[in-house]
């Protein structure tokens, strides 16, 4: 067990007692009925008679269509890493109030606390602009794999035939995006067995029009991330401007509302148990074919330490948070983000634990060797794989970890991301408004003590867990001079350093306006910078060389083993792993048995809301008008039954990136807004399992409502197209 393990264990305050009970469900099938995230172009093809059997009331060309306008034209990528819906012919888009929380803060202050109050535009004027945000059209696609794959040869040395495709995809970009405006991206599926062309629209003006409070758009906090029931309100309206012709610009105050080739029906009439359901979106990553080798590494090592380094973090923030209301506003966001990884992953373990992957994984790929040693031919291609992947893994075992812990450890210093971001921009010779503006942008939701605590942390961290031949030289510093002691040393690092004050870091760029060579010589000598440039010279000339040398080669064994794995399958059986494309996945509207004697229903209802605010936890905080309404029953024609439907799971196949997804009924109108999935079923991203995995949605009249009861906007429901 790694140190850090030992010294740091997560805390196991929020609820989850019940996680050491998750039912373990067998299951030995390559795919299972229900998981899937399909390619959209080619529904037609392998798709559409089985969604059609599940109850799709469409046809193929009606989700994805190369000539007409259908229901892909709706879907966008939301910023970087969410999805999103148009909801009307004005440009309104629907997505998660997680999603937006970034840019709901951004327009937050201590005067005007958004992220608390909530906000609504009450007319098109008030819509606040976000600096930053861009909204992503799919407008088609094509297979390129023979283009992508021309002049490489089958004993081309993995690095050049690496090069040569990457030569190939960006004269394929060029040729299609030359004297437009479009941006394009070619995608690997299959870990190479296969290349698809992706061209965007962009757009770049996206302007906030609604949220509810946090204590709606975030209700159950991290006690109840990851968990079902659910109460939350996570949605948020933004709204995409356009020029004058309806093509992407910047901001710009006479851009007008875009106006969509389609929009989203919505479906307010409510729905029961077994309806079908069908989720669009960018989910980011899965990897539904790793091999047992990697899933033991996973459990064993990546993530428990992983787990222990965010525990840390979120220890350090939430001290702060909870000192000062300047603080809580600066790291709400910040503080969301680490956690939401933080206590999937521990879902993500328990999961694969219950469920044996590991074992499971080991058992198909007997199953796979058995298949290869039955033809000679297959022996000759795919036999190798048995013996080649531990021995991978095995060797580079010290470079994975020297990843995780530059990713969760060393750039955890935000001081750290502003001395690379201030290098960059004065290298590449930006101007002191660009670097004010950077700068300020930083600062604004920036306080040095919480940064001063997680560098001790981190760094202490650091050198308990990696090998020496892995520690920066300043490391044989703090044992020298501060006896070990990182907290003393951070005090004074941070004490001398401009980049700790926006004060010092304004005097930096003064002297870079005068003599911008002398500034540069004083930021790689400035105490935090050069630390950073020290972990940064030890990552290019000992890890990342050996770490782009592993890819490569691990690359080529996965491209190698996923051939096989088609071969014995067939193609249109087995499913590519998420990478950020456009996909599709469906399900129905259900529950799940978590346990013995245990059986969570389909929905939940206000009613569980109210329940959950008499607990007096900060995370089950409750706005008063809410609390009114509910006392005098007032829910309109969208309650039922005499209550407020909030949320519903189902068993659509969803990852990260799907926040956001429409949730679509058989005639593919809008019903639900996909948020999460529950802990039980968080493994999905490795190993899926129908009767346990669910993504859970709030519910679209839960968000109707709110809108229209809650908020006053009742407005915005008049440019939607609702059926009842």
């Amino acid at each position: 067990m790694n140190n850090i393990m030992k010294k740091r264990k997560p805390k196991r305050g929020m609820r989850y007692w019940f996680i050491a009970l998750l039912l373990c469900i067998p299951g030995m099938t390559m795919l299972r009925a229900e998981e899937g995230m399909w390619i959209p172009l080619l529904l037609e093809k392998y798709n559409i008679g089985a969604m059609k059997e599940a109850g799709l009331a469409l046809d193929a060309e009606d989700i994805f269509s190369i000539n007409n306008d259908c229901l892909k034209d709706a879907i966008v990528r939301f910023g970087r890493g969410c999805t999103g819906e148009l909801i009307s012919e004005e440009g309104l888009l629907l997505t998660n109030y997680h999603c937006g929380q970034g840019y709901i803060q951004s327009h937050s202050s201590v005067e005007h606390d958004y992220l608390t109050n909530g906000y609504w535009a009450m007319s098109r004027e008030e819509e606040l602009p976000n600096e930053g945000i861009s909204v992503t059209f799919l407008r088609y696609m094509r297979d390129v794999t023979k283009e992508v794959n021309e002049g490489v040869e089958q004993g081309m040395d993995p690095g050049e035939r690496q090069r040569k495709r990457n030569l190939n995809q960006g004269r394929i970009i060029r040729e299609e995006t030359s004297e437009t405006h479009l941006e394009a991206q070619v995608s690997s599926f299959y870990h190479g067995n296969a290349y698809y062309l992706f061209v965007y629209e962009v757009f770049r003006d996206v302007r906030l029009v609604g949220a509810p409070p946090g204590a709606v758009g975030s209700f159950g906090g991290d006690t109840d991330n990851w968990i079902w029931p659910r109460h939350t309100g996570d949605f948020s309206l933004f709204r995409i401007y356009a020029d004058q012709e309806n093509k992407p610009a910047d901001y710009s105050p006479s851009n007008r509302p875009y106006q969509p080739r389609r929009h989203l029906e919505i479906n307010a009439g409510g729905v029961k148990e077994g309806d079908f359901t069908m989720v669009m979106g960018y989910p980011a990553r899965t990897t539904r074919y790793l091999r047992s080798e990697a899933v033991e590494y996973m459990l064993g090592t990546s993530l428990p330490l992983k787990i222990s380094l965010r525990t840390s973090r979120l220890e350090i923030m939430y001290r702060y948070m909870k000192e000062s209301d300047m603080v809580r506003i600066q790291y709400a966001h910040k503080y969301s983000r680490v956690s939401n990884a933080w206590k999937k992953w521990q879902g993500v373990v328990l999961g694969l634990e219950r469920n044996e992957v590991v074992t499971k994984k080991r058992e198909m790929e007997l199953e796979f060797g058995r298949w290869t040693r039955g033809d000679g031919i297959r022996q000759m291609k795919y036999d190798h794989l048995a013996d080649d992947f531990p021995a991978l893994y095995r060797e580079n075992r010290d470079l994975t970890l020297a990843v995780d812990m530059k990713e969760e450890a060393v750039m955890a210093v935000e001081t750290f991301g502003e001395a690379r971001q201030l290098l960059q921009m004065m290298t590449l010779g930006e101007g002191t408004e660009e670097l004010q503006a950077s700068s300020a942008l930083f600062f604004k939701d920036f306080y040095m003590p919480v940064d001063r605590e997680v560098f001790a942390t981190m760094m202490e961290a650091y050198r308990e867990e990696m090998p020496g031949r892995f520690h920066p030289p300043f490391f044989a510093e703090v044992e020298k001079r501060f006896k070990g002691d990182f907290s003393r040393f951070a005090g004074v690092l941070y004490r001398k350093s401009l980049l700790s004050t926006e004060e010092g870091v304004s005097k930096l760029i003064a002297v870079y306006g005068k003599d911008p060579s002398k500034a540069i010589e004083k930021l790689r000598k400035d105490p935090l910078a050069a630390r950073f440039l020290q972990f940064r010279e030890l990552y290019l000339t000992r890890v990342d060389p050996l770490v782009h040398e592993h890819s490569l080669r691990e690359e080529k064994l996965y491209g190698e083993y996923m051939a096989g794995l088609l071969e014995m399958n067939g193609v249109g059986v087995l499913y590519p792993d998420a990478n950020r494309t456009m996909r599709v996945s469906y399900g129905k509207v259900e529950g799940y048995k978590p346990r013995d004697g245990v059986r969570y229903h389909w929905y939940t209802t206000v009613d569980g809301i109210m329940e959950k605010s008499r607990e007096g936890s900060a995370d089950y905080r409750l706005p008063g008008r809410l609390a009114t309404i509910y006392r005098i029953g007032d829910f309109g024609r969208y309650g039922s039954n005499g209550t407020m439907p909030v949320c519903f799971t189902a068993s659509n196949h969803t990852s990260g990136g799907n926040s956001g997804s429409p949730v679509l009924d058989a005639r593919g109108r809008l019903i639900g807004l996909n948020f999460d999935r529950q802990w039980e079923g968080t493994m999905s991203d490795v190993w899926f399992d129908p009767a346990l995995c669910r993504n859970i949605s709030v519910d679209i009249r839960y968000v109707l409502f709110l809108i229209d009861r809650y908020a006053g906007a009742g407005y915005l429901l008049d440019e939607m197209k609702i059926t009842w």
